[in-house]
């Protein structure tokens, strides 16, 4: 370096300028040379992505706008299928006996009056016979009282008599008018059984409800006693739901609501049937903490139900207008809810972002959504096709990781 310097001072002065001008135009260039560095890429945006056109097309994405739906809360209930107690009739025997005849088969209707079964046995005949006897005896009685009478118009008998032959009678009348109740309820006829005198030794049980034989305990042979139940009849012509609602839903319950039900065991389970709330009970099941309800069925659908049968149920219990989307155009991403709304479009690309929304009440495959940002009603949504956008989205973060 010492060298260097010293050699320097020995050149002539416009010598060493030039020298040392052209030591700062080579550093210059050199310096000009050189590419600047790039600026940092802006981060893409998360909630967005681009598509082209083709790919819109092949997966159907649809655009839309919201619809504007009256949307009704729900009260979800469990039940059955009912009838009122007045509809069912369990028929037993007055009097124990032997079971002779079986008319009647499960699950066949059967009118008022029917015959279903018909049983024998001694008593049978023994309260016939006590029923003919008291009516002879009361004739005889009859005449007896009326020789008192005159005898005492006369003035020649006692009146003891007179009064015995009086309670003598009203006994036997009481008497007579006890078996004839009797053998009604077995089904026989007093007035026939007077007139002819025929002793029946059967009785008949009849139906006092028409409707359809849903059981049947007995069978000919069988020995049956009056607590027994040997057939039960159901009038299948007032159905109804009864429903069990949670306690903390009752408050929402009026009468008058409408209720839509399926029956998972129909043929077709899916399908929907109407009804409408007619009876909220006043009463809790302590075990279950829920309150019956009770809605009539509407619709012809109806008539193909039978008692028993479970079913699930929704009430609607209020309505307003709301913003609608179909179901499917609703993305579920854990707690939180989106759609897709297209920002820009051209002839090859299509852009769409992702949108916060907070769903609500759904109907007939439609759900109430609540935007978590400021939306227009014209924005353009994706009503079709919003799983595949979210899909392609997923891709593109995961390529760019």
């Amino acid at each position: 370096m010492n060298y260097l310097l010293s050699a320097l001072r020995l050149l002539p002065l416009p010598l060493l300028v030039g020298v040392l001008a052209s030591c700062h135009g080579g550093a210059s260039s050199e310096a000009e040379g050189a590419t600047p560095p790039a600026p940092p890429a802006a981060p893409a945006n998360p909630d967005q992505v681009t598509i082209s056109a083709a790919q819109m097309q092949a997966a159907g994405i649809g655009l839309g706008s919201f619809m504007r739906q009256s949307m009704a809360s729900e009260v979800l209930a469990n039940g059955v299928i009912d009838v009122p107690p007045q509809n069912i009739v369990s028929i037993s025997a007055v009097l124990g006996g032997y079971v002779q005849q079986v008319k009647v088969l499960p699950g066949q209707h059967v009118a008022k009056g029917a015959v279903v079964a018909v049983l024998r046995h001694p008593d049978y005949l023994k309260l016939q016979q006590d029923y003919l006897q008291s009516r002879a005896h009361v004739r005889f009685l009859t005449q007896e009282l009326e020789r008192q009478r005159i005898l005492d118009v006369e003035d020649v008998g006692a009146k003891r008599k007179l009064q015995q032959a009086q309670a003598d009678y009203a006994t036997e009348q009481a008497a007579v008018r006890s078996l004839a109740a009797q053998l009604a309820q077995l089904n026989i006829s007093p007035t026939r059984l007077a007139a002819t005198g025929h002793i029946q030794p059967t009785v008949n049980l009849i139906t006092p409800l028409g409707g359809y034989v849903t059981t049947i305990n007995i069978n000919p042979g069988q020995f049956v006693n009056p607590q027994d139940v040997l057939l039960e009849v159901v009038d299948r012509s007032d159905l109804h739901l009864q429903l069990k609602v949670f306690e903390k839903d009752i408050a929402r319950v009026r009468v008058g609501q409408p209720i839509l039900f399926t029956v998972p065991s129909r043929r077709t389970p899916g399908e929907v049937l109407h009804a409408r709330v007619f009876l909220v009970g006043k009463a809790f099941d302590n075990d279950a903490r829920t309150i019956a309800v009770h809605a009539h069925l509407e619709g012809t659908e109806a008539a193909n139900l039978l008692p028993g049968q479970y079913v699930a149920a929704r009430l609607q219990t209020a309505g307003a207008q709301a913003r609608t989307l179909p179901e499917e155009a609703v993305i579920q991403a854990g707690e939180l809810s989106y759609v897709y709304v297209r920002t820009a479009a051209t002839d090859s690309t299509a852009t769409f972002r992702r949108v916060k929304v907070r769903p609500g009440a759904t109907a007939h495959g439609d759900v109430a959504v609540v935007p978590l940002e400021s939306l227009p009603d014209t924005t353009h949504l994706v009503r079709q096709g919003a799983y595949f956008l979210d899909a392609e989205r997923s891709k593109g973060q995961s390529t760019e990781e």
